[in-house]
């Protein structure tokens, strides 16, 4: 008999949400028509001038970069110690103190008398070629410039 009287379960009835506020009506934006186009004006020619002068000679070319003739490839710069002013230089040829160089690079370009030159620390006269030299230099030298002898 206890099957027979099966009790049912009450049905749980959902809460309802609070009443939201309404918020206020948006305003309508009215569009305006649009203007009528205007036609562009066509320009009036103008009358035909007088030939043209001689067309203006172009400016000279500026100077290639690269070795002036006669200059020798000495080595290229391989450091550069800035609070020194010193370039180290791999040399490919004989170089002496006394002789005149040109450093040409990127943004480098210019040239100075070998005034002081050392190998590992040790002041040298001459350097030859395969040797990696420390050279005093005047201005502000670069890594991968290339270094020439100017001839006398």
């Amino acid at each position: 008999m206890a099957a027979a009287k099966a009790k049912k379960k009450a049905k749980v009835k959902a809460k309802k949400a609070p009443a939201k506020k309404k918020s206020p009506p948006k305003k309508k934006v009215l569009k305006k028509a649009a203007a009528p186009k205007k036609k562009a004006a066509v320009p009036k020619r103008a009358p035909k001038a007088a030939p043209r002068a001689a067309p203006r000679p172009k400016p000279a070319e500026p100077p290639l970069r690269g070795p002036a003739p006669g200059e020798v490839r000495v080595g290229v710069v391989t450091h550069y110690y800035g609070h020194l002013m010193v370039a180290a230089v791999k040399l490919e040829v004989a170089l002496a103190v006394g002789q005149t160089i040109r450093i040409l690079g990127h943004t480098s370009d210019f040239r100075q008398r070998v005034d002081s030159m050392q190998i590992e620390h040790a002041a040298v006269q001459e350097a030859i070629g395969g040797d990696e030299i420390g050279l005093k230099v005047t201005q502000h030298a670069r890594e991968h410039d290339v270094v020439y002898r100017v001839p006398a």
